[in-house]
């Protein structure tokens, strides 16, 4: 189970940080719409629409970067908190379905829970060595 742990901490940060850059484009092809147009009302909304829009695709993106490093780490917390993740990460159709059955199956296992009870494989292996 350590390799499904580690891609998934690996698709969790590409998928966000492809998150990140979906709301900079957005962000920048909706001011530079508003600029185009010329119309000063037109402009104040679509920037405001533009602000909101990549805020909010920025803000649901960072928890998933962030549980990526940390599920990387495998600290004991982040296999729950990426659990949440990819449960919400199942109306996000297609990929983050894709990713929240994923997440769902690998870090619901009985050998993962015991992996990060362990603190991950090489604690585990550090343990066993102390033991022998």
């Amino acid at each position: 189970m350590e390799k499904h742990v580690q891609v998934l901490g690996i698709l969790y940060i590409v998928y966000n940080i492809l998150g990140v850059f979906l709301a900079g484009i957005i962000f920048w092809v909706l001011i530079g719409s508003g600029l185009i147009s010329g119309d000063r009302e037109a402009m104040t909304i679509i920037s405001i629409v533009a602000i909101i829009v990549s805020a909010f695709i920025f803000i649901v993106s960072v928890p998933g970067i962030i549980g990526g490093i940390v599920l990387l780490k495998y600290k004991p917390w982040s296999r729950i908190f990426v659990l949440i993740l990819g449960f919400l990460n199942l109306v996000d159709i297609p990929f983050g379905t894709a990713l929240g059955i994923y997440t769902i199956w690998a870090l619901m296992k009985d050998e993962t829970v015991e992996l990060f009870k362990r603190g991950g494989p090489k604690a585990a292996m550090h343990a066993e060595s102390e033991n022998a």
